[in-house]
């Protein structure tokens, strides 16, 4: 079993920075694949981005391809979101969750993943 714990959330300005972290607890951790989703209030939960065990393969969302990076440190157990030029449109709860990683995974489906975090407040003001 991996439990997950999200940081980093908060208020920020149209146009700025924010870091999100999520720790992974558990000793097959590392082998699992990882993704950020993101709900907003009346809305569906959407895959925000997603990456592989290795950290080799990196999946993005077309709303947020080339402001958000994803990547992971798999000797801190650590996952990590990058979230440039920042919209009020990008505000929700994001919620970090891990799956076990096979072949010709569909990153983008949350169905898939198994594992979830309590989410953590993203709030871009305008």
């Amino acid at each position: 079993q991996v439990h997950l714990v999200e940081s980093g959330g908060g208020l920020i300005q149209a146009g700025g920075s924010l870091g999100l972290s999520c720790a992974a607890s558990g000793r097959t951790a590392r082998s699992y694949a990882m993704g950020w989703f993101r709900q907003a209030p009346g809305n569906e939960r959407e895959f925000v981005a997603a990456i592989n065990w290795s950290g080799k393969n990196e999946y993005y969302a077309d709303s947020v391809k080339g402001r958000f990076t994803i990547s992971r440190d798999n000797a801190k157990n650590t996952v990590y979101l990058r979230m440039n030029s920042l919209k009020p449109e990008d505000t929700a709860v994001y919620y970090c969750a891990a799956k076990q990683d096979y072949t010709n995974s569909d990153y983008a489906a949350a169905k898939d993943y198994t594992n979830w975090g309590q989410g953590t407040q993203v709030t871009v003001s305008s």
